[in-house]
Order: structure tokens, then C-alpha cells, then sequence
């Protein structure tokens, strides 16, 4: 999956605050805001990113070494001139998949990205994430019918409504649309696709933000963190998201459980990280190579992303005792959980583990975190069980 961001504006609003810095560089609980952003692209599983910058571009150059790593390439695209939100992405339109995902820099929406990309959007058209608040007056209106998009009005019409959340899933042919130089895909790519047929809308509930005025980035320092902080469930791979067939590593030996993608759907809309913790000793065997397991893994988010679910990251212990001696991360010892506290911001006390082994159960305990054993039926009956 491939996602654009813009990050080419001014933010005039800020005032004296974007006079040195991009509004999306912006420091934000002691990282860029952007920072939580692509954060949230990379937990549902996006691996391409495009960075469309102008103001002060060279400030993002930091980014490419500091988070495209084995997750997510990065790629930066620069304006010579200001561009507008249309003319960014025809200046970039070389580097576009057939259709992509696109954000705005300085806006964080919690959606489920799998469930708003399950399906294509229109042919040579777009699709809305949508977000209802009391006050639409600052961003404007949307109206629907059914899920088309009937217009978007300008702002200043006060009262509760659905506004646009700045994120869009596009096809390329749509930008077609577009004049050469300066446009904008709010004021003149959405209108036309919207007179057309061709603008869907669909509304989330998510946690929302958008820094554009100096109140709200002052709320972000605290708000982004507590919104980051939740539980976390953890999932053990063979025998619990799929059948445990010994030593799975190619997708044609993979058979889902019942109600695994079920499962971690529910999990992904009810809040909680979703980590899978495994112990891959086929590594130490030379049965396979660690590319072999990540290849598997990248497979199983796709399929997942069809069910509208993701798994926010994978860890493994490639170790076995016989074979490449004593680890830390080898169930029952707690190490993958233990990295998983390190990484991310956790609530220890609410989260918990579903394994088949005791020796998942084990690695819990020593973790400090509830350990449940799955043996046999349906995984989303088990998961409702333990979060009713």
C-alpha cells in the first residue's frame, strides 16, 4: 500500500511557531508531529510513503535515515514553487501507484485504514474519511447520500456535520481533473469528482486532530500521547492465527483459523494493539531464512487488509537452544513481550496474551500480563470472552 503525504504548506496560523519549521516538523510531546503520522500509516501495514514537501523542505530530509527502515521506504518529493495540494501530486504523479492512499501533514485521524482501503475507490475518482463534530465551522460541511458525496461547503456554517478528515484513498486517472500548475484537490479535484458521481464518503469515529491553530498544537502535547497509550493484545502465531502445520513459511502451507481476521478486526476497532509474539526455531533449523518468515508476514497483512484487520507489528525469536545456543526472546522467556513494552506505549495492567502452548502462558507471567490458553474453536468467540 502506498500513501502520500503533504507536508508542502506554510501554516500561516501558527504564526511565529512555523517561521523555522514546517507545521507537520513541529514538536510534539518530544517528536515531530509527522512523526505520529506515518506511525499510524506503518501500523496498518503501508510500506510506501511520499513525502511532498515545499516550505522549508530540507527540514524533512532527517526523517528518511531516522524512520524508513525495514517497515516503510520513504521518499521525499520537493516543489521548487508552491503547488497547492492538487499541483503536489501531479508534480509527483511519476512516483504514483494506480491508486494511494493521501494525508494532510498537519491532521492525525485515528481510522481503520485496512477498512477504508478493503475496496478501490471509484474509478478515476476518490474516497473521503469523513469525521462528524459539533462544530463544522471551521472546516465546512460534507453531505452524503448513501455513501456519495454530495457537496462539500465552504466553511463558516456552524452546527454539527460531518467535515472532511484530511485523509483520501485516490485513483490516479482522477487526476486528470486537474489544471497544470497551482490547484487544489479540496476546492476544485473534489467539487468535480463530486458532480460527477465519483466522490465517495465514509464516516469514523476516531480520535481527530488537526494542529492548524495554535490552541489545538498546544492540545497535541498532551492529547497524542494519552491517545498512543492503550493495550495491547498478544497473539501467538501457529495454532492460534493459524493452524499450526510445523514450520510454516509459504503461504500456500497457511490456513487461517476460524475467526482470526474476525478477531484481530475487533481487537483493531475496539482500541487495542494487536502484537504478534512467535517462535520461529525453523530459522535456527535451517529449514528457512528470516526473509522467508518476513515475506509470510507482509502476505498475511494483505490478507488481512481485505478483512478490513492488521496486526500493528510482528516479533520473533529465531532462536533454538540446540541449534544457535541460550536467548532471551525464546517462549517461555518474556523477551519479544518485554520488547514490545519497550517500543510502544503500553498499559501493561490491561493487556494479556492468547497462546496454545503453556509455555506462551509462561512467557506472560514473566511479563507481568494475563496468559490465556487456545486450544481449539473459534478465535473471535475467545477474544469476546476475554475483553466482554
Amino acid at each position: 500500500m502506498q500513501a502520500v503525504i503533504l507536508v508542502g504548506g506554510r501554516g500561516t496560523r501558527l504564526g511565529k511557531l512555523t517561521a523555522n519549521c514546517p507545521k507537520p516538523m513541529l514538536p510534539v510531546a518530544g517528536r515531530p508531529f509527522l512523526f505520529y503520522v506515518i506511525e499510524a500509516l506503518q501500523r496498518h501495514g503501508v510500506d510506501e510513503i511520499l513525502l511532498l514537501t515545499g516550505y522549508l523542505g530540507a527540514t524533512f530530509d532527517a526523517l528518511i535515515a531516522e524512520y524508513s527502515d525495514e517497515l516503510c521506504h520513504l521518499r521525499i518529493v520537493q516543489e521548487s514553487v508552491p503547488l497547492g495540494t492538487g499541483g503536489a501530486l501531479l508534480h509527483a504523479q511519476k512516483y504514483l501507484a494506480e491508486q494511494f492512499l493521501v494525508l494532510n501533514g498537519d491532521t492525525l485521524f485515528d481510522i481503520n485504514f485496512s477498512d477504508f482501503c478493503s475496496t478501490p475507490p471509484p474509478p478515476d475518482g476518490a474516497r473521503l474519511a469523513l469525521r462528524r463534530v459539533e462544530d463544522a465551522s471551521r472546516y465546512g460541511k460534507v453531505e452524503l447520500h448513501a455513501e456519495r458525496v454530495v457537496t462539500m461547503n465552504e466553511k463558516g456554517a456552524s452546527g454539527d456535520g460531518l467535515i472532511n478528515g484530511g485523509i483520501y484513498y485516490v485513483h490516479k486517472g482522477s487526476l486528470s481533473l486537474l489544471p497544470a500548475g497551482e490547484s487544489s484537490l479540496e476546492r476544485q479535484l473534489f467539487p468535480a469528482l463530486a458532480a460527477q458521481g465519483k466522490l465517495e464518503g465514509k464516516a469514523y469515529a476516531g480520535f481527530f486532530l488537526d494542529i492548524g491553530v495554535p490552541a489545538d498544537f498546544e492540545s497535541a502535547q498532551v492529547l497524542i500521547p494519552a491517545q498512543r497509550t492503550r493495550p495491547a493484545v498478544f497473539l501467538d502465531r501457529d495454532g492460534v492465527i493459524n493452524e499450526d502445520r510445523h514450520y510454516v513459511f509459504r503461504p500456500e502451507e497457511f490456513a487461517w483459523m476460524p475467526g482470526a481476521r474476525e478477531a484481530i478486526r475487533y481487537l483493531n476497532e475496539r482500541g487495542y494493539y494487536v502484537f504478534v509474539v512467535t517462535n520461529q526455531a525453523g530459522i535456527a533449523r535451517g529449514y528457512y531464512g528470516r526473509d522467508d518468515v518476513d515475506a509470510l508476514h507482509h502476505w498475511m497483512q494483505r490478507e488481512l487488509a481485505t478483512a478490513g484487520a492488521h496486526i500493528d507489528r510482528f516479533y520473533l525469536c529465531p532462536h533454538h537452544p540446540d541449534f544457535s545456543g541460550p536467548c532471551d526472546c525464546r517462549k517461555p522467556k518474556p523477551g519479544m513481550l518485554e520488547q514490545c513494552f519497550a517500543d510502544w506505549p503500553l498499559v501493561r495492567a490491561q493487556s494479556f496474551l492468547i497462546g496454545d502452548k503453556q509455555s506462551d502462558v509462561d512467557a506472560a507471567s514473566a511479563a507481568g500480563i494475563r496468559g490465556f490458553l487456545f486450544e481449539s474453536g473459534n478465535l473471535l468467540d475467545c477474544v469476546k470472552a476475554l475483553t466482554s
